[in-house]
């Protein structure tokens, strides 16, 4: 059976009533983006994935509070912190989205966990034609993405001594960082690594 025969084979139909108002709140949104009512409605659902909505707050599925921000406020904290707390910060966040993995029996899917943050709105899921992930610098600085893409990847934590400060007075621990990093340059706009690929 092909794939696309399995997927709507899968499909299910769900009714439910709005009133008016929240009625036409989606026509509003569904003209401002240019969507077909269903495939706005199918975007909200999909965003249950990793957040619950309850009556007067947004929750993580592990039932922690949740707060919504720009990404670029997000990203102007990030680049006042200290090298150390940014790769913190980042082992931080995959941890999370390691915790969304395992609350569904797929914390070793790697294509699950860059589909949740493409969801969240962390960064597009981009895969390059040598299965590279290409990660937009827009998500944060170097540190905190690198220390981010290794929890998601390897699960397990980037080493806090990968500062600009201590690689540039040791040569071994630059070779270290280069062996286990494993930094590309694929484009000027997105971080990239040998370690993240998709197999």
């Amino acid at each position: 059976m092909s794939q696309k025969k399995e997927s709507k084979t899968n499909q299910k139909v769900i009714t439910i009533r709005i009133d008016g108002e929240l009625n036409d709140h989606l026509n509003n949104i569904k003209d401002r983006l240019g969507l077909s009512k269903a495939d706005l409605i199918r975007n909200y659902l999909e965003l249950s994935k990793c957040v619950l909505k309850q009556k007067s707050s947004l929750k993580s599925l592990n039932n922690r509070d949740f707060v919504i921000i720009k990404r670029s406020y997000l990203r102007k904290i990030m680049m006042e912190l200290e090298e150390e707390d940014q790769i913190r910060f980042g082992d931080k966040l995959a941890r999370f989205v390691n915790d969304l993995g395992r609350i569904y029996g797929k914390e070793n899917d790697i294509d699950y966990k860059l589909q949740l943050c493409d969801l969240m709105g962390f960064f597009p899921y981009f895969v390059d034609n040598e299965n590279s992930i290409l990660i937009t610098k827009k998500f944060g600085p170097q540190r905190f993405v690198e220390a981010f893409t290794y929890r998601l990847f390897k699960k397990t934590e980037y080493n806090t001594r990968f500062i600009e400060e201590e690689l540039k007075g040791s040569k071994s621990l630059r070779d270290q960082y280069n062996k286990e990093v494993q930094p590309e340059v694929k484009s000027s706009s997105h971080y990239s690594f040998k370690f993240a690929k998709i197999k």
